[in-house]
């Protein structure tokens, strides 16, 4: 019995089966043991990204479709085109001159009150003008008050409609001023300089200029508030005999 049992274990540990067992186990404990190596080792941290955040895997700081910078619309006239341009707003534009000429005040009214179309707008700006005319006449010779008070619609224009500054104008014909910008609020603040610059040594023009873009982009408010009716002629009625 004790020849049978011994015979018995012999075949036991020579059985492919139990061996294969084994090998399981072996791997599976050797498995365990890289695991917790790896596990202990921690993971280098994700190297910096060049650019930071970008959007759709373009750096916006390199031109993609957030980053890239919004271009300014061009004016549809030029500071010194005084009679304006030949199209369907010609009558339009040489009012414009006409006024600029001989009542800047009212110009600069009709062009506050098309801007604001708030009520009282075009008497506030109007009268506030014709003081600072007349103040400016009277103890320096000219208009040098008025300019003060009305450079601040060329900004507004500019900004609503998002059109092209002076100062931005300058730099893409020389390209020599580009470099002394720092961020967009250093260059709206250079901006609104040149509309105060423009406003003092060529006024007349600029609001011509800003009466021209005004009159071809927004309509009098007088327009606005006046509700149109419509009266259809009665049909023609006719007697039938019966």
């Amino acid at each position: 019995m004790a020849g049978e049992d011994s015979r018995e274990a012999q075949r036991e540990e020579s059985s492919p089966l139990l061996q294969g067992k084994e090998n399981d186990t072996k791997i599976c404990s050797k498995g365990d043991d890289v695991k917790a190596k790896s596990a202990s080792v921690v993971a280098p941290p994700p190297a910096a990204e060049e650019y930071g955040w970008t959007a759709d895997g373009l750096p916006v700081s390199h031109g993609s479709v957030i980053g890239e910078p919004i271009r300014r619309n061009q004016w549809n006239s030029g500071l010194f085109t005084c009679l304006g341009r030949n199209d369907e707003f010609c009558s339009s534009d040489l009012e414009v001159c006409l006024l600029g000429s001989v009542a800047p005040c009212v110009l600069y009214g009709t062009n506050a009150e098309r801007l604001g179309s708030a009520p009282g707008t075009f008497s506030n700006h109007c009268l506030t003008y014709l003081g600072l005319y007349f103040v400016g006449n009277s103890l320096f010779g000219w208009n040098c008050l008025a300019p003060w008070f009305s450079y601040s619609s060329r900004s507004a224009i500019r900004r609503k409609f998002n059109l092209e500054g002076s100062f931005e104008a300058m730099n893409r014909s020389c390209g020599c001023c580009g470099s002394c910008i720092e961020d967009e609020m250093q260059r709206e603040h250079l901006e609104t300089t040149c509309d105060f610059v423009t406003h003092v040594l060529c006024h007349t023009c600029a609001l011509c200029q800003e009466g021209r873009e005004l009159r071809r982009k927004v309509l009098h408010p007088g327009f606005n508030a006046q509700s149109t009716v419509v009266v259809m002629p009665p049909r023609e009625q006719t007697m039938a005999r019966k």
